[in-house]
């Protein structure tokens, strides 16, 4: 396949924009209905894409078959629990302070990477994780007097997903990436109706069914356009690009929602960014070491 890295970066900042845009209709959504309704029509229409993409693979049956489903079961968990956690937390902290301590989610799988992957840990890995830890703290400023439970959440989420990425790397050692790419939202979309329906509420206003709508299917697009970013350049090429959400969250945050922009969380934030900007530099020099 060919590589194509400004294609790759360019795709990256389209892909976090529109992850940006979901957030945006994850919070509005969610402050209206309950989060499990909110949650399972997405799943449901991201499973329909998938089965859709599933139906054109022209290796037939042999594109989703799998012998690590009970694993695909467990990431399908994984990601039920985590979308429901961060979405809830949108509505209890806003989006900019959500986002901005979800990002240490990278510095997350490093840690990760060691004991589920068996890949080398260097004292430059540590040091990238703990600068990352030091960035939270920043964010969530335990002890000022201004810290609530509910600013964990964005915490358990980003370990959840990290952990969620870090058993898709585990899947896709020795098998296609489709079907590890196929089950999470089939299983997941299963899960999350039998929670999510008998918490159904009547959706109050027509122009909801359009924001509805309109979330389900920028949940599709983003997750297209980041599978086209990785067919199109390296992982660690666009990776860095990624941050970019925080900058658009950002803007969402305060145009619409009228969110306000702490210093802490500037702070914070850029901590934990360049902790994981490091930890990807370390990375790729010890690949080419």
């Amino acid at each position: 396949m060919s590589r194509n890295p400004t294609r790759g970066i360019w795709l990256m900042v389209a892909t976090v924009f529109a992850f940006a845009v979901q957030d945006g209709f994850s919070r509005h959504l969610a402050e209206t209905y309950n989060t499990q309704m909110v949650v399972m029509v997405r799943y449901w229409i991201f499973a329909a894409f998938v089965v859709v993409l599933a139906l054109r693979r022209p290796e037939g049956l042999a594109a989703i078959r799998s012998r690590r489903l009970h694993w695909h079961v467990l990431r399908a968990v994984l990601l039920v629990l985590e979308i429901c956690v961060m979405v809830y937390s949108y509505t209890l902290i806003g989006l900019i302070q959500a986002l901005a301590i979800f990002t240490v989610c990278p510095l997350f799988v490093v840690a990760m990477s060691g004991p589920i992957l068996g890949e080398r840990m260097s004292l430059s890995r540590w040091l990238a994780v703990a600068f990352g830890c030091v960035g939270v703290l920043v964010i969530l400023r335990p002890g000022a007097g201004v810290f609530t439970w509910a600013a964990l959440l964005p915490v358990l989420s980003a370990f959840m997903f990290a952990l969620y990425s870090v058993l898709t790397r585990l899947t896709t050692r020795d098998e296609p990436f489709f079907a590890a790419f196929f089950w999470p939202p089939i299983i997941g979309a299963v899960l999350i109706t039998l929670v999510g329906l008998p918490h159904w509420q009547p959706v109050s206003a027509p122009l909801d069914w359009v924001f509805l709508a309109a979330y389900g299917a920028n949940s599709v697009l983003s997750n297209w356009l980041l599978q086209k970013t990785y067919e199109a350049a390296e992982a660690s090429v666009v990776q860095p690009f990624a941050y970019l959400q925080i900058v658009f969250v950002t803007v969402i945050g305060i145009m619409v929602y009228g969110e306000v922009l702490r210093l802490n969380i500037v702070i914070g934030a850029g901590i934990v960014v360049l902790a994981g900007l490091y930890a990807l530099t370390v990375a790729r020099k010890e690949a080419k070491a």
